[in-house]
């Protein structure tokens, strides 16, 4: 393999994975009728422990996305009444994101597609391929957590999209 070869191949990861995820995003809303966001807020407000609720500040670091993001998606479901704001018990000044009952009965409805969905995405995939899949998109995770590029040397414009793929 040349080192043209060599190098191209993290641009064309990077610019697959981005392709995936907007595949995702557009599979997920057309199939499901909700937002990729949205299916996240749901599934972290369903798990056990999490009856009432979660800080928003938890929520925002547990899904990895940005306080506005969340913040109109939480609006758009509190209009759906499937997740409701309540005063955090020990700060007053705090409020909880929980789901209603309406948002739980929700959520359990999904649940059938949502299994359909998996198995049709990952049909291509052994049970080892989606472990494996699992232990190397948490070890990118992890890495790109931990990216500290030199900023002495920044382009004067950037992109948020990553190189087309050759």
């Amino acid at each position: 393999m040349t080192a043209i070869e060599t190098k191209s191949i993290p641009n064309r990861l990077f610019f697959r994975l981005f392709q995936t995820g907007n595949v995702l995003q557009r599979q997920v809303q057309k199939e499901m009728g909700i937002s990729t966001v949205q299916w996240a807020v749901l599934g972290a407000l369903s798990r056990p422990g999490y009856e009432d609720g979660i800080s928003f500040n938890q929520l925002t670091e547990y899904l990895v996305v940005s306080r506005q993001s969340l913040d109109g998606v939480l609006k758009r479901m509190e209009r759906d009444h499937h997740v409701e704001r309540v005063p955090h018990p020990d700060d007053g000044r705090a409020r909880l994101v929980r789901l209603t009952g309406q948002g739980r009965t929700y959520w359990d409805a999904l649940q059938q597609r949502i299994y359909q969905f998996y198995e049709q995405g990952l049909k291509g995939f052994s049970f080892d391929d989606s472990v494996n899949f699992l232990h190397y998109l948490s070890k990118l995770q992890t890495d790109l957590g931990s990216i500290a590029l030199d900023r002495t040397e920044a382009p004067a414009e950037s992109s948020s999209a990553p190189a087309t793929e050759p």
